[in-house]
């Protein structure tokens, strides 16, 4: 899997693997040693034929308690019952199956879990033209209020951050108390730092000053690019750029589940515009460029050398005094060479305007770019929102020159989605490839591989209940599911087809076999819900990762444990019937052909190549 996403299942996948690995030597080793130590026979405890009715002596002492005995018997009939009706229960899994469309739209989507970290970052812009004073000024009086909630015990203000380090920039980083030591969550204190205390600033500077409240990502870069959704539109023209993505920002703060909707093109910023007079210019010898390049070295300055202080070392920038660079006038009065006259002042060259410009303008691959940026309300679909984005679009009809995208978790939640689909297909044919080997059949691994889908709608259906999100961490969640799922419709068919091999009727096998395997199957199941229990009711930092994998594996498990017990038998019999059939016989036949030829030939060129050598 690659991507972000890949970097996380990776881990996991390696650790699963090589786990899985050192249970199958310890399966071989230790426990057959241990069993032979441990176990004590009994007197009454040897093999005997299997007898209609009759069960071996072995589990006479276990399957008699009073606990075990209601359960067996009330299986055990339900499982008479659907074997009488068995499209009862096909119907039955086709609701199922069918249903995840539908819970799968309905359940949130987005790239990580809400987690609780105890803290959260807030970015403010100040209106442009703001000096470093005026925007550190308004900082702290934010920083203050936001003191005032409770639980929050420190602030730290950073200003003028990032690569641009722009000083009407800041962000202010909130750290809360512990936990396990307040009574409001994280998202609650996020909602009133949003709804109370910069509401109350946007009021004050109306339609100026540009918020937003947001968690401390472990993913991603800060400052304003930090955003659940960033949306980009992208074209040659920053004129239409501005309307096409005015109309979008627009129709997305119309969106509900949308709160701190920005975008990166923010005009206003104060600038001074040099327009040359050419044709004066000409006469007096002066060329565009020279202008061009004066103004670059007084102003902005250039770099000449170095200077080096014990360890550090610093640049050396030559451009002109401050009083010369910080007014009209002063820009006037620089002077550019001539070829006619040596030297000219810019007053008898240029004039100067005052006007406003865009802040900065961000490009790709040459073109122009705006990008739009939103947080997700608590409890919002990240993907529903870019759905909706994408239905926008179509209505603007944008020009076929200009194209639209996502980036960073907007990019990677699609990514994601690919990558997740394409691990569940993969998973589906390797489980195959292997299942139809172990047990030599075409048909059983069919059988077996149904329960995967049947898990998968219990699964978002536990994650509804409990106010959880499709997410990376519940996709890991989902893979878990089915190696638990699949493993108990192993143990139910494998024990059918020894039965059936020791001649007993399919119908009684069936019964038998799965009686046999329900206390195993229950105490994997139960194994298994309670070591994620601590998963699902953890409540510390790092509570909402795991409780995306928890709740996935323990609601999807115990929901879908009776129907897969019950369906996997009614399908077994079912194929079994459509194994006997004529038209599968004559392709079975076929197949085995096919494979026979086929290996022959192999074992001839192997046997001349032999010969050859």
């Amino acid at each position: 899997m690659g991507g972000i996403v890949g970097r996380f299942m990776s881990s996991f996948g390696l650790t699963s693997a090589f786990a899985i690995a050192v249970s199958l030597l310890v399966s071989f080793t230790l426990t057959p040693m241990l069993a032979a130590r441990l176990i004590r026979r009994r007197n009454d405890d040897r093999e005997r034929p299997l007898e209609k009715g009759a069960e071996p002596a072995a589990h006479l002492s276990s399957k008699e308690s009073r606990f075990y005995r209601p359960i067996d018997r009330t299986y055990t009939k339900m499982l008479t019952w659907s074997m009488s009706h068995r499209w009862i229960i096909v119907l039955a899994c086709v609701i199922v199956i069918a249903s995840i469309i539908p819970l799968f739209m309905f359940v949130g989507k987005n790239f990580l879990p809400v987690d609780d970290q105890s803290q959260f970052e807030l970015n403010v812009r100040a209106p442009e033209g703001n000096t470093l004073t005026a925007t550190s000024t308004l900082a702290e009086r934010i920083a203050a209020d936001l003191r005032t909630l409770p639980a929050v015990t420190d602030t730290l203000t950073t200003i003028g951050g990032g690569q641009q380090e722009q000083v009407n920039v800041a962000t202010i980083y909130v750290k809360l108390t512990p936990i396990e030591e307040r009574d409001v969550t994280q998202e609650q204190l996020m909602v009133r730092a949003r709804n109370e205390i910069l509401a109350k600033y946007q009021q004050q500077y109306p339609g100026q000053l540009r918020t937003s409240v947001q968690q401390v990502a472990a993913i991603s870069g800060g400052g304003f690019r930090n955003a659940d959704i960033q949306y980009v539109i992208g074209g040659p023209d920053l004129k239409k750029l501005t309307e096409y993505s005015d109309a979008l920002l627009a129709k997305m703060k119309t969106i509900p589940d949308v709160v701190d909707a920005d975008s990166t093109l923010i005009g206003g910023k104060p600038e001074l515009r040099v327009v040359i007079d050419r044709a004066r210019a000409a006469d007096l010898g002066v060329r565009v460029g020279d202008i061009a390049q004066a103004l670059n070295s007084l102003v902005a300055g250039q770099k000449v050398s170095t200077f080096n202080a014990g360890t550090d070392q610093y640049d050396v920038r030559v451009r002109s005094v401050g009083e010369f660079r910080t007014s009209v006038e002063g820009l006037q009065r620089m002077i550019v060479s001539s070829t006619k006259v040596g030297w000219v002042s810019l007053d008898n060259l240029v004039r100067i305007e005052e006007g406003t410009g865009p802040s900065a303008i961000d490009r790709l691959n040459r073109q122009r770019q705006v990008m739009l940026l939103g947080n997700v309300r608590p409890g919002g679909s990240q993907a529903a929102v870019i759905e909706q984005l994408d239905q926008f679009v179509q209505e603007l009809k944008i020009d076929p020159a200009y194209s639209t995208g996502l980036a960073g978790r907007s990019k990677e939640l699609g990514r994601a989605g690919y990558y997740f689909g394409l691990a569940f297909l993969l998973s589906f044919v390797f489980m195959y490839m292997v299942l139809a080997a172990q047990f030599e059949s075409f048909i059983h691994p069919v059988t077996i591989l149904l329960t995967l889908p049947l898990a998968i709608p219990f699964g978002i259906l536990s994650l509804l209940m409990t106010g959880q999100t499709v997410n990376i961490f519940s996709g890991l969640g989902l893979l878990l599911l089915f190696g638990v799922v699949k493993k108990n419709a192993i143990l139910q068919i494998d024990h059918t087809n020894q039965l059936r091999e020791r001649g007993m009727e399919r119908l009684e096998a069936i019964v038998r076999a799965n009686r046999d395997r329900l206390r195993p199957i229950l105490m994997t199941t139960i194994a298994l819900v309670a070591g994620m229990l601590p998963l699902t009711v953890s409540s510390g930092p790092g509570s909402g990762t795991s409780r995306s994998i928890g709740v996935l594996v323990v609601g999807g498990q115990t929901l879908c444990l009776l129907l897969t017990l019950l369906a996997v038998p009614v399908f077994y019999s079912l194929f079994d019937d459509i194994a006997k059939n004529r038209v599968w016989g004559r392709i079975r036949t076929g197949a085995n052909g096919i494979f026979g030829r086929v290996r022959r030939r192999a074992a001839s060129a192997a046997t001349s190549l032999i010969s050859r050598q």
